[in-house]
């Protein structure tokens, strides 16, 4: 039986859209992951401007934080403040490695 060109083409075409169609669905998702970052530092940088105007009309920042309403920056700062303290040990780690000890 010989082998019909133009089905084949065609069912390579059928094998192929249900390829794109899976990469454009995770194009989609990415997508909205980056549109949802955007909205995300948005509402960081409306947050920041409404603290700093609640400070500017008189509330206290400890005023603030005993209504649950630490500056933003805190959090951030915190999780800064840990990644730095965890990266010397990560190099003296490396350092040891990198040198060893005399026999």
């Amino acid at each position: 039986m010989p082998i019909d060109i133009e089905r084949t083409k065609d069912q390579a075409r059928a094998l192929l859209n249900s390829r794109i169609k899976t990469v454009e669905e995770l194009v989609k998702a990415r997508q909205k992951v980056t549109d949802l970052k955007e909205q995300l530092a948005n509402a960081e940088r409306d947050d920041k401007r409404a603290y700093i105007k609640a400070t500017r009309d008189g509330w206290s920042a400890e005023e603030l934080k005993k209504l649950g309403l630490e500056p933003a920056a805190v959090g951030h700062r915190r999780k800064t403040q840990t990644k730095t303290t965890n990266t010397p040990a990560t190099d003296t780690n490396q350092t040891s490695n990198n040198n060893p000890q005399p026999l």
